[in-house]
């Protein structure tokens, strides 16, 4: 894979792969909306959700045993259950039906859900702990369909926490049991056999390392109000995407 591609072209996907980790760096989600349509130009579909899943993994780490305290493990515990049990049954949907009528409803959700939050028409309300059970699950059915329910967390998140690098570390610690059971099934399916892919991994590593740490310093910076708009903004653009999947 390496072999087809220009220092220009490694240098062009460093820049985007930064990019994307200030992104993530700031939300803790959004990788796959930012960076999957610049990768796709340089390198075969099929690997850039492997690619991005250690990359994201890496991120989640060093977000965590960087603020690993600011992390809230009652809301992780909560999740975490649900997140798998969610996976079991995408995975389920995946294998027997066509998932993309269920993308269509889940963009739709998400867009009006979005626009109503920026909108500022509503004050301020917390979620109580009851709603970890439609977002986690539907957050892990739609993770096992289309590698997309960081957002769900988001969403679920931003309800229910109101420090900013709270939300941050804790989404990134479920992104990063997410990410990690995608790694162990890519490597169980011998895609990782690829060292030109691993090669390229480590190539990409300081980008995204910069892009998380500049994040994080955006992170410690903002108001409340400003961090949850730019959440809700990067969750706007993943659900125009899902519907722009939907219908392509």
């Amino acid at each position: 894979m390496l072999e087809h591609l220009q220092w220009l072209d490694v240098l062009i996907m460093t820049v985007g792969i930064t990019i994307t980790y200030v992104i993530f760096g700031i939300t803790g989600f959004g990788t796959a909306l930012i960076a999957s349509s610049l990768l796709a130009f340089f390198i075969p579909v099929d690997k850039i959700v492997p690619m991005l899943a250690l990359l994201d993994c890496s991120a989640a780490a060093a977000n965590v045993m960087r603020d690993r305290r600011s992390a809230v493990m009652s809301e992780v515990k909560r999740v975490v259950p649900l997140m798998i049990l969610g996976s079991l049954v995408g995975a389920s949907v995946l294998l027997y039906s066509d998932p993309q009528r269920l993308l269509v409803y889940l963009a739709a959700f998400v867009i009006a859900y979005s626009l109503y939050s920026l909108s500022g028409f509503k004050p301020d309300a917390e979620f109580t702990p009851r709603a970890v059970y439609p977002f986690g699950f539907i957050g892990g059915i739609f993770s096992a369909l289309f590698g997309s329910g960081g957002f769900i967390y988001a969403i679920y998140l931003s309800g229910r926490l109101k420090d900013n690098n709270s939300i941050r570390v804790t989404q990134s610690t479920l992104i990063g049991f997410s990410t990690l059971t995608r790694i162990v099934i890519f490597l169980l399916a011998g895609v990782y056999a690829d060292l030109s892919l691993l090669l390229l991994v480590l190539i990409l590593l300081p980008g995204m390392l910069l892009g998380v740490y500049i994040g994080r310093r955006i992170t410690l910076a903002l108001s409340r109000e400003s961090f949850l708009k730019i959440v809700n903004l990067v969750v706007l653009l993943s659900g125009i995407s899902l519907l722009i999947k939907a219908f392509s």
